[in-house]
């Protein structure tokens, strides 16, 4: 299959785009950075996702909406309108059979940086109105929500002893997730996935589950 994948520079999107790579799909990288992916069947697209010049690409059956940025003063830009912009010009005709969107587990709980948790809601939204648009192709459109993922945007909290602990002890099962089981779930739901569409799929470890039980 055709597979677009927006941020593949680094951290979850190259996982994602490794692992469909593995899967023997064709993958175009959208990234503002250069490639940092050598595969025959991957083409890589220098160019943020906010930009107006993006190239026409037809035939795009699964549309990954990854690349986004933190505390950044431009969040709601990138992660929202940026991602809206990509999804309404690849993403929303016939050939097209799963989008997913990487937002964040903050959407649900509310427990970060301002506009962060902002875009990430809005993202939430707007796919299940994604969902209610492309249902007319038989296609699905899914969100994952993800905590604690342990990438080289998290490096400053993981190579702190204190904070990695500290963040450690705010999860049940003590431990993020990687990249790479996130790219699993994202395969799953775009590939094996033919029924569920509309939901947020939340994966951080029991972390906004912990609670002390006082009797």
């Amino acid at each position: 299959m055709k597979i677009l994948i927006t941020g593949t520079s680094e951290g979850i999107g190259k996982a994602i785009a490794l692992k469909f790579l593995e899967k023997g799909h064709n993958v175009i990288g959208i990234d503002k950075e250069q490639a940092t992916i050598e595969n025959e069947l991957y083409t890589h697209i220098k160019k943020s996702i906010c930009d107006k010049d993006l190239p026409e690409i037809e035939g795009v059956e699964v549309l990954i909406n990854n690349a986004g940025v933190q505390e950044s003063g431009n969040d709601i830009d990138v992660n929202l309108k940026g991602t809206i912009s990509i999804t309404e010009k690849y993403g929303i005709q016939d050939k097209i059979k799963s989008i997913i969107f990487i937002a964040s587990a903050s959407a649900r709980t509310g427990a970060e940086f301002p506009e962060y948790v902002a875009s990430k809601g809005g993202m939430v939204s707007y796919m299940k109105n994604v969902a209610l648009r492309i249902a007319q192709y038989g296609a699905t459109s899914n969100s994952i929500s993800a905590g604690g993922v342990t990438t080289k945007l998290n490096e400053h909290i993981i190579n702190d002893p204190i904070l990695w602990q500290q963040v450690l002890d705010e999860t049940l099962l003590n431990k993020w997730a990687s990249a790479e089981e996130i790219a699993e779930f994202a395969y799953f739901i775009a590939v094996v996935n033919k029924s569920m569409t509309g939901e947020d799929i939340f994966i951080d470890n029991g972390e906004a589950l912990k609670s002390n039980f006082i009797w």
